[in-house]
């Protein structure tokens, strides 16, 4: 019998002492809590401004339901801080180039921003096979004066897709009317933006109901031109010494005959193969057979 109370005296015991230290734990954790600082930051919307526009072309934004679509964009962007400072960075690499073949070309200077929109500026891959800085489909490129093959995809050359691009926005203005029309349709394809317009009787994008990607383009370009153009508006302050430089410090090599092995070619002009990829992105295999075409290929100096 003595044992047993004595059982159940120690039982009663630990539970008090477990007890009394939880209560000390949570004191601790309480005054933890309250001697932490907040976090130094202030989340904010983007201010609204009075106007938009995209190529010289209104954005109603008077209208509730487009602004909230722009608005949408703007916060987005404005807080995806990683893409958007990669997007600033490659910027003052990328702009120079395009916005002299745009000029060229009679592009608006705003359609640089369609390009970010499209590839980051990067050379990647849609998952429906859309490739390169201006997302071309290898039917639309070809249509468009591209070279694309096993060994050589021009839908990676920045100068030559640039113009391609050019050369497909112009006829794309011509048939809809409008730079923003012309936008819509370089994304959703020409085909299916007249159905659209047709189907719902309008004549510019801003009234269609759309797929979401479609629907966000426009607003999603005009956000990225907003911020790109005005980082400190938004919270983005990137030193010009952090941005990356343009790849300009190079001379062309005239290619007239087949480069069985590139590798051989890059050590042969005194670099790697891994930099004639970077400054010749369009070469697409680890050869170059040239046929009936000369191609130029970019050696970096020093």
């Amino acid at each position: 019998m003595n044992n047993i109370k004595i059982a159940i005296l120690s039982s009663i015991a630990t539970i008090l002492i477990v007890f009394l230290i939880s209560s000390t734990k949570t004191i601790d954790t309480v005054n933890l809590v309250s001697s932490i600082e907040p976090l130094p930051q202030v989340v904010k919307a983007p201010i609204k401004k009075r106007s938009y526009t995209f190529a010289g072309e209104r954005i109603p934004i008077e209208d509730n339901d487009i602004w909230e679509r722009l608005d949408r964009e703007l916060m987005v962007n404005s807080y995806y801080h990683s893409s958007t400072i990669q997007n600033i960075k490659l910027a003052n690499r990328f702009f120079p180039v395009i916005e002299k073949i745009l000029k060229k070309n009679h592009i608006p200077d705003d359609f640089k921003y369609l390009a970010v929109a499209e590839s980051g500026l990067r050379n990647v891959v849609s998952p429906a096979g859309a490739s390169g800085y201006w997302q071309f489909m290898k039917s639309v490129g070809k249509e468009n004066g591209l070279e694309i093959y096993d060994e050589v995809d021009e839908r990676y050359d920045i100068e030559k897709a640039t113009e391609a691009a050019c050369k497909y926005l112009n006829k794309l203005k011509s048939k809809y009317g409008s730079w923003t029309s012309a936008a819509a349709a370089y994304n959703l394809g020409a085909r299916k933006y007249s159905q659209a317009l047709s189907r719902e009787k309008e004549n510019n994008y801003f009234n269609l109901n759309l797929n979401e990607e479609t629907m966000r383009y426009l607003y999603r370009i005009t956000a990225l031109k907003e911020i790109i153009s005005n980082p400190n508006d938004y919270g983005f302050y990137i030193d010009e010494n952090e941005k990356y430089p343009p790849l300009k410090n190079y001379f062309t090599v005239k290619i007239t005959k087949s480069i069985a092995n590139l590798g051989d070619f890059a050590h042969q002009h005194g670099i790697t193969y891994r930099i004639l990829k970077r400054y010749n992105p369009w070469l697409r295999s680890y050869k170059l057979t040239v046929k009936n075409n000369i191609y130029f290929i970019k050696i970096p100096r020093g």
